[in-house]
């Protein structure tokens, strides 16, 4: 088969317009039967008029000397005790989006594989969710352009390497915890006996960000609204709801071979068991 190629989505290329994504338009090739545009990144299931407008389902960000803004900085500061462990590892490979690492970030919650050869449809079905999840957190990110806690803070990240681009990206709403909450709720109907512990990877995920010092709480709560309301316009897609069903048979056919899920469970385990500081 041949390879199936997610590039490193960056979230400042969602802001400056990733909707384009869901477009079609720049059709650069198909790999694998699968929609690419341009250097590796899958098309989207959503035409651009049906991506969620972030800017306007969104509320404003924290107001500054707001009571919401002092919740989201005194959680930016408990999260940064959790530099240098366990979670913090965690989050730094949940930062990249790359597949096929990325592909395997559920990999422990649903107990088995995602890869291009176990699963295909499924492994590119999550690359087609995240451009469409990312696409849609662009017009607020724009909007708002919401400074990032270690502009502010002037502590490190768990992703020194992307700092820069952070910097002329909008923090608001989280890209990353959209995805993750899209990726969640696609991926818990595709194994709904897996449900529960599916939905706690999604929300680690998006946790993820606050320990990694590169997003606020109401970032993250915002991303997850939008990969909600992505997952929900995805419902009226008839590839997106046939490739749902082949993914539901790639994990009965991984299962039925006992085939285990390509992450380290034994460290995801213990690097979750440090919960990071959140709003009551």
């Amino acid at each position: 088969m041949t390879r199936l190629r997610i590039a490193f989505f960056s979230f400042s290329f969602a802001a400056a317009g990733c909707a384009a994504l869901g477009a079609g338009a720049g059709l650069a090739d198909e790999i694998g039967g699968v929609p690419e545009i341009g250097q590796g990144l899958f098309k989207g299931y959503l035409p651009k008029e049906a991506v969620p407008d972030s800017s306007t389902l969104l509320p404003l960000p924290p107001a500054m000397g707001s009571v919401a803004e002092a919740l989201d900085h005194e959680i930016a500061r408990e999260n940064l005790a959790l530099r240098g462990t366990s979670r913090w590892k965690l989050a730094s490979m949940d930062a990249d989006l790359r597949f096929p690492a990325a592909a395997g970030d559920f990999s422990c919650a649903l107990g088995a594989p995602v890869t291009e050869e176990d699963t295909p449809r499924m492994y590119a079905m999550l690359g087609r969710v995240m451009a469409d999840a990312a696409a849609a957190t662009g017009p607020a990110k724009n909007k708002y352009q919401h400074a990032r806690p270690f502009m502010l803070d002037s502590q490190p990240t768990c992703t020194p390497d992307k700092e820069p681009t952070l910097r002329t990206s909008g923090s608001y709403p989280s890209g990353h915890a959209a995805v993750g909450w899209a990726w969640a709720l696609v991926l818990s109907e595709a194994s709904p006996d897996q449900s529960e512990a599916i939905l706690a990877r999604g929300r680690a995920f998006g946790e993820s960000r606050l320990v990694c010092n590169v997003h606020w709480e109401s970032d993250v709560i915002e991303g997850r609204f939008i990969g909600a309301a992505t997952v929900a316009r995805l419902h009226d897609e008839p590839e997106f709801l046939a490739d749902l069903v082949a993914a539901k048979s790639e994990l009965a056919a991984a299962r039925a071979k006992s085939l285990p899920p390509q992450n380290d469970c034994k460290f995801e385990a213990e690097a979750l068991a440090e919960t990071p500081p959140q709003s009551p």
